[in-house]
């Protein structure tokens, strides 16, 4: 059962020389951000690391202790250069080790493809004592030992993992938000953003502007864990931007 008192928190570590360099997009932060907030999780943190193992080593002990939980993305396929298992095990102190269950998964998944080979297995190594995350877009599983959660990069994959975890971590209330428009500079609505952000000890709100049509506008989102505290506040915010004669759009423009 969710715990609506406890904020629950997640750090994201995405892996790869190849999202640095630019040759790959990224898609992951944002799908995770996403399934995390369903889940009552929030993303509080995500860094970008190379393949190199003492970066990885870094930021996963710090996201992990900083946060409830810490989700890597990358590295755990079957090339010399997937190393997120070696460096996560490293920073769990606890040696690597082949997980008879992921071997018996890749084995019959490769029974028809050539059999396992040594690349094919080293999607079996786990840092001792962690669980499975089922994969049945590919075969080789994800990896969970206590709050770390080990995924693959390519999107999605990644997404089946996501669906296989679930309703399985323990997390708060779901955060819920709404969307209001308007045509106007932000700084023009700065202080009666704040003012109405300060009133409400439950509610947040995120302003973001854009330029359109040859026009300057923004999208301020309203969020909070409780429906009513995020109806109040879109009421309050709503009547001071046309207290001050400015046009608004529920849902956003």
């Amino acid at each position: 059962m969710p715990s609506n008192d406890k904020i629950w928190t997640a750090g994201l570590v995405v892996i790869g020389d190849e999202i640095l360099s630019g040759r790959t997009h990224d898609k992951n932060i944002a799908q995770v951000a996403s399934w995390l907030q369903v889940q009552g999780i929030r993303l509080a943190e995500v860094r970008v690391v190379p393949d190199v193992v003492a970066r990885i080593i870094e930021a996963v002990n710090q996201l992990r202790a900083a946060c409830d939980y810490l989700f890597t993305t990358g590295g755990i396929g079957p090339t010399h250069d997937d190393i997120t298992v070696d460096a996560v095990a490293q920073a769990l102190d606890v040696p690597v080790v082949i997980h008879p269950e992921a071997r018996a998964i890749l084995e019959r998944y490769y029974a028809d493809k050539g059999g396992l080979n040594e690349g094919r297995l080293r999607m079996a190594r786990v840092p001792e004592g962690a669980e499975l995350i089922p994969n049945r877009m590919s075969g080789a599983p994800g990896i969970r030992r206590e709050n770390v959660i080990l995924m693959a990069g390519v999107p999605h994959i990644t997404a089946g993992m996501l669906d296989a975890l679930t309703g399985k971590l323990e997390g708060g209330a779901p955060l819920k938000s709404e969307t209001i428009g308007c045509w106007t500079a932000e700084s023009e609505v700065a202080g009666m953003l704040r003012e109405v952000e300060s009133a409400h000890e439950n509610c947040q709100i995120g302003s973001y502007p854009f330029f359109r049509e040859g026009r300057v506008g923004a999208n301020f989102v309203v969020r909070s864990t409780d429906a009513g505290d995020l109806a109040k506040c879109v009421h309050d915010l709503t009547d001071g931007l046309a207290e001050r004669g400015f046009e608004f759009t529920h849902g956003g423009i």
